[in-house]
């Protein structure tokens, strides 16, 4: 398997959380190089030029989500990243939307606000980006109450997507210390194995996150 991706993407990271998990063997084609071969090679696969991608046995498969689901599929182990019952499955797949649309969705809108020039800036989206990650925050505070992992007790497709989308979101708007459901479920993704290691290997980008990356985690 080869999976196009970099290190410091919080989607990339997703994907990368999962094939630690299985410790599974895949040749990590690294984006971003400055011969750019990886980038055409990219390109020539996918000609929207997002990331990550997975190519297996000729076949190419795009977005994070459907990435560790065909992983799963083809290595589920003794603990799947989706569960077999299928209210269950169905509930990791809400939460796996969760984190992207109301985590992961409106941290970038901030990070990509930041990066435009003074006057093209958009204060009244960053600012409705802000409240929609409150919102999620309070959510996902009360839901995260007596639970270990996203849905039930077992790592699933979920806190793959919790683990890179909280740990940016809380560098780019700072979860309330009173939400301490939420702050003791982030603390357990970074001790996580498979996340930890995602986080070991963007340490030397820190210093491109726009936002300036604080001196922690």
């Amino acid at each position: 398997m080869q999976l196009y991706a970099h290190p410091f993407s919080s989607y990339c990271q997703k994907a990368l959380v999962a094939f630690y998990e299985k410790e599974l063997p895949f040749e990590y084609r690294v984006l971003g190089t400055e011969d750019g071969a990886v980038d055409a090679d990219l390109a020539a696969l996918w000609p929207l030029k997002r990331f990550p991608v997975l190519v297996d046995e000729g076949r190419t498969l795009i977005e994070a989500s459907i990435i560790v689901e065909y992983v799963d599929q083809r290595h589920p182990g003794a603990a799947p990243l989706i569960p077999a019952d299928p209210a269950a499955a169905l509930e990791v797949r809400m939460l796996d939307r969760f984190f992207d649309n109301y985590v992961s969705t409106p941290q970038q809108k901030i990070v990509f606000d930041s990066l435009r020039a003074q006057g093209d800036r958009d204060p009244y989206g960053a600012g409705e980006a802000r409240a929609m990650l409150e919102a999620a925050y309070a959510w996902l505070d009360e839901r995260m109450a007596g639970r270990q992992w996203a849905v039930g007790e077992s790592f699933s497709l979920a806190d793959c997507a919790a683990a890179p989308f909280l740990f940016y979101a809380d560098w780019t708007h700072p979860i309330d210390p009173g939400f301490g459901h939420v702050h003791a479920y982030r603390q357990r993704l970074l001790a996580r194995p498979s996340f930890a290691r995602a986080v070991d290997e963007a340490r030397p980008y820190r210093q491109y996150f726009p936002l300036g990356a604080p001196d922690r985690d």
